[in-house]
């Protein structure tokens, strides 16, 4: 039982996680990742398309449609960028920074001038057309005819990018195949699939095939394609981009490997060597295990889960990115706070994760 005492009442913290998310929100439609710490003032694809789809869960679908809109527009103004990634592709030509779209931009959708940043991610991209589709099927709406365009070029690029090594999803090793990525592309495609008549059978059955093969270790999922570890987000290659089911033979050992050494102290690790702000736990990474277990009918732990996420708020109702909580290497705690300040807090992605462990857990 994690002894952090609450600060914000928890009856009150859907209602200030929802303002926190909309307060957030820029007139283009963009979800800033925070608002409090400068490297985070921009709008991730990640971030934004799950923070959209818990918009869409809460039933706040003008906001999902806005940032929709936003990608769409992102991605629309950048079709040579894809086209001349897919011709290089093609070409087996190596890609350079200027061949591939980018994982963040400014609110307005214009690149972000000045500041070098990891911008070869590929599962944000495919957790778009995955929201993108979970908002088409939760709305009943049509599909704008921009949104199409935008959608058939990111899945074009994905689907001819895929094998390519690219950063992860926490902007780290660049040289590595990643099975969230994969993953993330995966769920895209079948989303795209459905809403679109685009046929991505061949591609998929390909990633799949790939992850099963090389993506695995004694009986569990890796961290990527050569380690032997373990990542939390290798969570999502069951929930929610369904490469795999829940309780895939592989997936469950892969469970028990993240709740047995991510997961000890009431929270979740990004990875065991994690040394980021010290390596602390992540609210946001909790949130998705507790969804994980709604999945697979473990309630009670998808319910410690959520309370150990209350009692992370501040007393504003603000949740952090991470905790500095049963750090994996406490000796480089202080030297990030004195590069970039505390971490970051409010992570919109963070109270969007407690909306959606809330919804799921129909509270």
């Amino acid at each position: 039982m994690d002894p952090t005492p609450l600060k914000f009442p928890p009856a009150k913290l859907s209602q200030r996680s929802l303002e926190v998310i909309l307060e957030n929100q820029t007139p283009y439609g963009s979800f800033i990742a925070s608002p409090n710490f400068p490297t985070y003032r921009y709008c991730w694809f990640r971030d934004g398309s799950f923070i959209a789809y818990v918009m869409n869960l809460v039933g706040k679908h003008e906001s999902a449609a806005r940032f929709h809109n936003w990608a769409a527009t992102v991605v629309n103004e950048r079709a040579i960028v894809v086209q001349r990634a897919r011709a290089k592709a093609q070409r087996d030509e190596l890609l350079t920074s200027v061949d591939y779209l980018h994982t963040r931009y400014s609110p307005d959708g214009s690149e972000v001038i000045g500041e070098e940043w990891p911008n070869f991610q590929m599962d944000g991209f495919g957790t778009w057309l995955w929201a993108l589709g979970e908002h088409l099927t939760l709305t009943g709406k049509p599909l704008p005819r921009a949104w199409e365009r935008a959608a058939g070029l990111v899945a074009d690029y994905l689907t001819e990018l895929w094998q390519h090594p690219c950063y992860d999803c926490w902007e780290e090793y660049p040289d590595k195949m990643h099975p969230h990525t994969l993953a993330a592309i995966y769920g895209g495609l079948k989303a795209h699939s459905r809403f679109t008549a685009y046929d991505h059978r061949e591609t998929m059955q390909a990633i799949a095939a790939f992850v099963r093969k090389w993506s695995s270790t004694e009986g569990h999922f890796v961290k990527f394609i050569g380690s032997n570890m373990v990542d939390a987000s290798l969570l999502g290659l069951a929930t929610p981009y369904r490469l795999v089911e829940p309780d895939d033979p592989l997936m469950l050992p892969t469970v028990s490997h993240i709740e047995q050494s991510l997961a000890q102290g009431g929270g979740v690790h990004r990875y065991s060597t994690d040394s980021y702000y010290g390596g602390g736990e992540w609210v946001l990474l909790a949130g998705w295990l507790g969804w994980y277990y709604t999945e697979v009918g473990r309630y009670d732990q998808a319910k410690a889960m959520l309370e150990w996420m209350e009692r992370q708020a501040d007393e504003n109702g603000r949740l952090p990115e991470q905790v500095p909580a049963n750090l994996n290497d406490p000796n480089n705690y202080e030297p990030w706070v004195k590069r970039w300040g505390p971490s970051a807090k409010p992570l919109l992605w963070s109270h969007a994760m407690y909306l959606l462990l809330r919804h799921y857990l129909s509270l």
